[in-house]
Protein backbone atom coordinates (compact mmCIF):
# COMPACT_ATOMS: atom_id res chain seq x y z
CA UNK A 1 0.00 0.00 0.00
CA UNK A 2 1.27 3.55 -0.55
CA UNK A 3 2.86 5.20 2.42
CA UNK A 4 3.51 8.73 3.48
CA UNK A 5 6.92 9.32 4.94
CA UNK A 6 7.11 11.47 8.03
CA UNK A 7 8.75 14.78 7.22
CA UNK A 8 12.23 15.05 8.67
CA UNK A 9 12.17 17.90 11.15
CA UNK A 10 15.11 16.87 13.28
CA UNK A 11 18.22 19.03 13.39
CA UNK A 12 21.28 17.90 11.48
CA UNK A 13 23.58 15.59 13.43
CA UNK A 14 26.44 17.22 15.28
CA UNK A 15 29.90 17.07 13.68
CA UNK A 16 30.88 14.38 16.20
CA UNK A 17 27.93 12.15 15.32
CA UNK A 18 27.57 9.79 12.38
CA UNK A 19 26.23 11.04 9.08
CA UNK A 20 22.72 9.62 8.78
CA UNK A 21 21.75 10.96 5.37
CA UNK A 22 21.72 8.75 2.31
CA UNK A 23 24.28 10.19 -0.11
CA UNK A 24 22.19 9.72 -3.22
CA UNK A 25 18.74 8.59 -4.24
CA UNK A 26 18.71 6.23 -7.23
CA UNK A 27 16.84 7.30 -10.34
CA UNK A 28 17.53 4.52 -12.81
CA UNK A 29 16.04 1.04 -12.42
CA UNK A 30 19.38 -0.71 -12.02
CA UNK A 31 20.51 1.73 -9.33
CA UNK A 32 17.16 1.41 -7.58
CA UNK A 33 17.54 -2.37 -7.55
CA UNK A 34 20.96 -2.00 -5.93
CA UNK A 35 19.61 0.49 -3.38
CA UNK A 36 16.77 -1.82 -2.40
CA UNK A 37 19.03 -4.90 -2.31
CA UNK A 38 21.34 -3.12 0.13
CA UNK A 39 18.41 -2.37 2.44
CA UNK A 40 16.94 -5.86 2.13
CA UNK A 41 20.27 -7.45 3.01
CA UNK A 42 20.72 -5.07 5.95
CA UNK A 43 17.32 -6.06 7.34
CA UNK A 44 18.15 -9.73 6.86
CA UNK A 45 21.51 -9.42 8.61
CA UNK A 46 20.00 -7.51 11.53
CA UNK A 47 17.96 -10.57 12.42
CA UNK A 48 21.05 -12.77 12.19
CA UNK A 49 23.82 -10.78 13.86
CA UNK A 50 22.09 -7.97 15.76
CA UNK A 51 22.79 -4.26 15.88
CA UNK A 52 26.32 -4.25 17.25
CA UNK A 53 27.77 -6.82 14.83
CA UNK A 54 26.09 -5.37 11.78
CA UNK A 55 28.62 -3.68 9.49
CA UNK A 56 28.79 -2.30 5.99
CA UNK A 57 31.39 -4.95 5.17
CA UNK A 58 28.92 -7.70 6.08
CA UNK A 59 26.25 -6.03 3.98
CA UNK A 60 28.58 -5.78 0.99
CA UNK A 61 29.64 -9.41 1.31
CA UNK A 62 26.05 -10.67 1.51
CA UNK A 63 24.80 -8.37 -1.27
CA UNK A 64 27.71 -9.15 -3.58
CA UNK A 65 28.76 -5.51 -3.77
CA UNK A 66 32.02 -3.64 -3.35
CA UNK A 67 32.21 -1.10 -0.52
CA UNK A 68 32.34 1.84 -2.99
CA UNK A 69 29.05 0.64 -4.48
CA UNK A 70 27.40 0.75 -1.06
CA UNK A 71 29.06 4.02 0.00
CA UNK A 72 27.65 5.65 -3.10
CA UNK A 73 24.32 5.56 -1.29
CA UNK A 74 25.01 5.11 2.43
CA UNK A 75 28.00 6.48 4.36
CA UNK A 76 27.74 3.99 7.26
CA UNK A 77 25.51 1.41 8.92
CA UNK A 78 23.63 4.09 10.86
CA UNK A 79 22.40 5.64 7.63
CA UNK A 80 21.16 2.19 6.63
CA UNK A 81 19.37 1.80 9.94
CA UNK A 82 17.84 5.24 9.61
CA UNK A 83 16.39 4.44 6.20
CA UNK A 84 14.95 1.17 7.48
CA UNK A 85 13.64 2.90 10.60
CA UNK A 86 11.89 5.61 8.64
CA UNK A 87 10.28 3.05 6.36
CA UNK A 88 9.02 1.00 9.29
CA UNK A 89 7.69 4.07 11.08
CA UNK A 90 5.92 5.16 7.90
CA UNK A 91 3.93 1.94 7.49
CA UNK A 92 3.13 1.84 11.20
CA UNK A 93 1.96 5.44 11.02
CA UNK A 94 -0.34 4.59 8.12
CA UNK A 95 -2.21 2.21 10.41
CA UNK A 96 -2.53 4.81 13.12
CA UNK A 97 -3.57 7.55 10.70
CA UNK A 98 -6.47 5.40 9.51
CA UNK A 99 -7.52 4.86 13.14
CA UNK A 100 -7.05 8.44 14.45
CA UNK A 101 -10.33 9.99 13.32
CA UNK A 102 -13.01 12.02 15.12
CA UNK A 103 -15.36 9.05 14.70
CA UNK A 104 -12.95 6.81 16.64
CA UNK A 105 -12.64 9.38 19.40
CA UNK A 106 -16.44 9.45 19.80
CA UNK A 107 -16.81 5.69 20.25
CA UNK A 108 -18.30 4.38 23.47
CA UNK A 109 -15.59 3.29 25.88
CA UNK A 110 -15.90 -0.45 25.22
CA UNK A 111 -15.84 0.09 21.46
CA UNK A 112 -12.95 2.52 21.75
CA UNK A 113 -10.92 0.02 23.75
CA UNK A 114 -11.62 -2.67 21.15
CA UNK A 115 -10.40 -0.32 18.44
CA UNK A 116 -7.17 0.31 20.37
CA UNK A 117 -6.69 -3.43 20.81
CA UNK A 118 -7.16 -4.02 17.07
CA UNK A 119 -4.72 -1.24 16.20
CA UNK A 120 -2.17 -2.61 18.65
CA UNK A 121 -2.50 -6.13 17.24
CA UNK A 122 -2.20 -4.85 13.67
CA UNK A 123 0.91 -2.83 14.51
CA UNK A 124 2.47 -5.81 16.28
CA UNK A 125 1.76 -8.12 13.35
CA UNK A 126 2.95 -5.62 10.74
CA UNK A 127 6.22 -5.02 12.59
CA UNK A 128 6.86 -8.76 12.83
CA UNK A 129 6.14 -9.19 9.12
CA UNK A 130 8.44 -6.41 7.93
CA UNK A 131 11.89 -7.94 7.24
CA UNK A 132 14.06 -7.11 10.24
CA UNK A 133 11.15 -5.22 11.83
CA UNK A 134 11.78 -6.43 15.37
CA UNK A 135 15.46 -5.52 15.24
CA UNK A 136 14.79 -2.23 13.50
CA UNK A 137 12.44 -1.36 16.36
CA UNK A 138 15.15 -2.20 18.87
CA UNK A 139 17.73 -0.18 16.96
CA UNK A 140 15.55 2.93 16.98
CA UNK A 141 15.59 2.90 20.77
CA UNK A 142 19.05 1.46 21.42
CA UNK A 143 21.13 3.60 19.06
CA UNK A 144 21.37 7.24 20.26
CA UNK A 145 22.03 8.52 16.75
CA UNK A 146 18.64 7.20 15.64
CA UNK A 147 16.51 8.63 18.43
CA UNK A 148 15.22 11.51 16.31
CA UNK A 149 13.70 9.05 13.84
CA UNK A 150 11.67 7.50 16.65
CA UNK A 151 10.90 10.75 18.45
CA UNK A 152 9.97 12.56 15.24
CA UNK A 153 7.57 9.77 14.30
CA UNK A 154 6.01 9.75 17.76
CA UNK A 155 5.49 13.50 17.63
CA UNK A 156 3.82 13.11 14.25
CA UNK A 157 1.30 10.49 15.36
CA UNK A 158 0.71 12.32 18.62
CA UNK A 159 -0.41 15.28 16.53
CA UNK A 160 -2.77 13.06 14.53
CA UNK A 161 -4.43 11.77 17.70
CA UNK A 162 -4.58 15.22 19.26
CA UNK A 163 -6.23 16.75 16.20
CA UNK A 164 -8.76 13.93 15.90
CA UNK A 165 -9.71 14.17 19.56
CA UNK A 166 -10.05 17.93 19.52
CA UNK A 167 -12.20 17.72 16.42
CA UNK A 168 -14.52 15.31 18.23
CA UNK A 169 -14.41 17.02 21.63
CA UNK A 170 -13.55 20.72 21.08
CA UNK A 171 -14.30 21.61 24.70
CA UNK A 172 -11.37 19.47 25.94
CA UNK A 173 -8.13 20.99 27.19
CA UNK A 174 -5.75 20.61 24.24
CA UNK A 175 -2.64 20.56 26.42
CA UNK A 176 -4.04 17.62 28.40
CA UNK A 177 -5.04 15.85 25.21
CA UNK A 178 -1.52 16.27 23.83
CA UNK A 179 0.05 14.80 26.97
CA UNK A 180 -2.28 11.80 26.97
CA UNK A 181 -1.80 11.21 23.26
CA UNK A 182 1.97 11.21 23.61
CA UNK A 183 1.85 8.93 26.65
CA UNK A 184 -0.43 6.54 24.78
CA UNK A 185 1.94 6.44 21.82
CA UNK A 186 4.98 5.84 24.00
CA UNK A 187 3.17 3.18 26.03
CA UNK A 188 2.03 1.34 22.91
CA UNK A 189 5.52 1.21 21.41
CA UNK A 190 7.12 0.24 24.72
CA UNK A 191 4.55 -2.53 25.11
CA UNK A 192 5.30 -3.78 21.60
CA UNK A 193 9.00 -3.94 22.44
CA UNK A 194 8.20 -5.75 25.69
CA UNK A 195 6.39 -8.47 23.75
CA UNK A 196 9.33 -8.80 21.37
CA UNK A 197 11.72 -9.16 24.28
CA UNK A 198 9.51 -11.57 26.24
CA UNK A 199 7.44 -13.62 23.76
CA UNK A 200 6.18 -15.83 26.61
CA UNK A 201 3.79 -13.04 27.58
CA UNK A 202 0.17 -13.29 26.45
CA UNK A 203 -0.07 -10.65 23.72
CA UNK A 204 -3.88 -10.61 23.85
CA UNK A 205 -3.93 -10.03 27.60
CA UNK A 206 -1.23 -7.38 27.37
CA UNK A 207 -3.01 -5.56 24.55
CA UNK A 208 -6.36 -5.71 26.34
CA UNK A 209 -4.85 -4.20 29.47
CA UNK A 210 -3.11 -1.46 27.48
CA UNK A 211 -6.36 -0.62 25.67
CA UNK A 212 -8.25 -0.41 28.98
CA UNK A 213 -5.63 1.94 30.44
CA UNK A 214 -5.81 4.26 27.43
CA UNK A 215 -9.59 4.03 27.23
CA UNK A 216 -10.13 5.07 30.83
CA UNK A 217 -8.04 8.19 30.33
CA UNK A 218 -9.70 9.07 27.04
CA UNK A 219 -13.17 8.91 28.59
CA UNK A 220 -12.02 11.09 31.46
CA UNK A 221 -10.73 13.72 29.01
CA UNK A 222 -14.12 13.88 27.29
CA UNK A 223 -15.62 15.20 30.51
CA UNK A 224 -13.17 18.08 30.98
Amino acid sequence: MPTTRTRRSAPAPSPAGPDLEAKARPRQERALDTFERILAVTAELLGEVGIERLSTNLVCERAGLTPPALYRYFPNKYALLRELGERLMAVQNDLLAAWATPATMKLARADFERSVLVLFAQTLELTQQVPGGVWITRALRAVPALQEVRIGSHRHVTGLIEDAFMSAWPQADRSHVRVLARLAVEAAYATTEMLFDDPALDAQAVGTTLAAMIGSQIVALRKT
